[in-house]
């Protein structure tokens, strides 16, 4: 397909024809072009009919006039281009033309000393207001100003114009009478008073919608992660329990068989298994019925808790008098008639760092049967009041105490 246009590789431009292209180059300097199968683009507004040749240009129509409507004429005005003799016409002339370009002067370009003063009045530099009359074809005060509104993103929009000495400028139009100026002016500023508070409106929206977008995430996001901790807690919880509950069970389970063998060292028949398990727990309740005195294993339990509790800082040494009562207890049940398993001198040194120190050590051995004699320095076991049961009972709940680590302390 024939080339329907020029194409500029410095900015991308579209030029219908070598002249375009003529005049593109000595506006910006650019001289690398191609020939393009791509069709300048030509949008007509149907409300004024100005042919807009970019969808940037016809935004920026819109933009400025508030017009929507478009008519696509790019296939009526599209002609294919011979660039045959143009290519020697431009490469002749144009080598001329730079040979000429290097010796003749740049200048900045003539313009309307008024409307520039004006455009300046307005806060737009020199540089900026000069380019804009120079590329407008000195048109006019509004003009200028439409086009800095649609050139204001050029990266040489602040940059000093320049043109050969020799250029021709064409008179410029008349401008504005003081009073449309004045009148243009305040236009000018309420427009651009207007779209700064619409602006800020819409970026001020935008960043509520913004933060409460982030407070509802953040929010959220407290939610789960309160959530997951609650989970998390009642998890290790019930773990701990379940963990408890297996650890009773073979504490349970151990003192059970730890009673069982010294039934079968002692001698004793088997408990029976209803008499193995643990008497259902019975909430308290008042009752006007005498109390029941505490049996003796009871009472050894009571007294071996609250020696416990009274050396509960010395836990090793507790355990220490727990071992050394349940050795007395056991050394008298497996040889009862033996007086030396019987008679313990509380003076001896080794009894009271064991067992004599401790408070409810010695009322512990009472309650097994023990009685002091000989002014006290003896504690002695008679032989007609040894008990089997009594001494039995002693030693499940000193070995109970020993391997329970929870003894004493739930």
């Amino acid at each position: 397909m024939a080339g329907v246009s020029l194409k500029c590789g410095d900015c991308g431009a579209l030029l219908k024809s070598v002249e375009e292209a003529q005049e593109h180059a000595e506006l910006t300097s650019h001289s690398n072009f191609s020939e393009s199968t791509e069709a300048v683009l030509n949008l007509v507004c149907t409300s004024c009919s100005k042919p807009c040749r970019s969808k940037t240009e016809s935004d920026l129509h819109t933009k400025r006039t508030g017009h929507t409507e478009f008519v696509d004429k790019t296939s009526e005005a599209t002609k294919p281009i011979s660039l045959e003799v143009p290519k020697v016409a431009a490469t002749s002339e144009g080598t001329v033309s730079a040979e000429s370009n290097q010796d003749e002067e740049m200048v900045v370009p003539e313009v309307d000393k008024k409307i520039l003063e004006e455009l300046e009045s307005m806060g737009f530099s020199t540089a900026r207001a000069t380019r804009a009359l120079h590329y407008s074809g000195s048109a006019g005060l509004e003009a200028a100003i439409n086009w800095i509104v649609e050139h204001e993103n050029d990266p040489d929009i602040d940059q000093m114009p320049l043109v050969p000495a020799k250029t021709k400028v064409e008179a410029p139009k008349p401008s504005l009478t003081p009073e449309e100026l004045k009148a243009k002016q305040q236009e000018l500023r309420e427009r651009a008073r207007k779209k700064k508070e619409e602006e800020e409106k819409r970026t001020e929206r935008e960043k509520e919608k913004e933060r409460i977008r982030i407070g509802k995430e953040l929010l959220e996001a407290k939610r789960i992660e309160e959530e997951n901790e609650r989970k998390r807690i009642m998890a290790l919880r019930k773990a701990e329990k379940e963990e408890e509950r297996r650890a009773r069970e073979k504490i349970r389970q151990k003192l059970e068989e730890d009673k069982a063998e010294r039934r079968r060292r002692l001698g004793l028949p088997p408990e029976e298994p209803s008499a193995a398990k643990p008497a259902p727990v019975v909430e308290e309740k008042k009752s006007f019925l005498p109390v029941r005195p505490a049996t003796k294993a009871e009472q050894m339990r009571e007294c071996l808790r609250s020696l416990k509790q009274n050396h509960k800082e010395d836990d090793a040494r507790v355990k220490r008098a727990f071992q050394t009562l349940l050795t007395y207890v056991g050394n008298v049940a497996r040889s009862p008639d033996e007086e030396k398993f019987r008679k313990i001198r509380l003076t001896n040194q080794s009894f009271q760092d064991r067992v004599g120190g401790l408070k409810g050590g010695i009322e512990f051995l009472e309650i097994c049967g023990f009685e002091k004699i000989d002014g006290g320095e003896f504690l002695f076991l008679p032989r007609d009041k040894v008990e089997m049961a009594v001494l039995n009972s002693a030693g499940a709940e000193l070995d109970s105490a020993i391997k329970n680590p929870f003894f004493g302390v739930l």
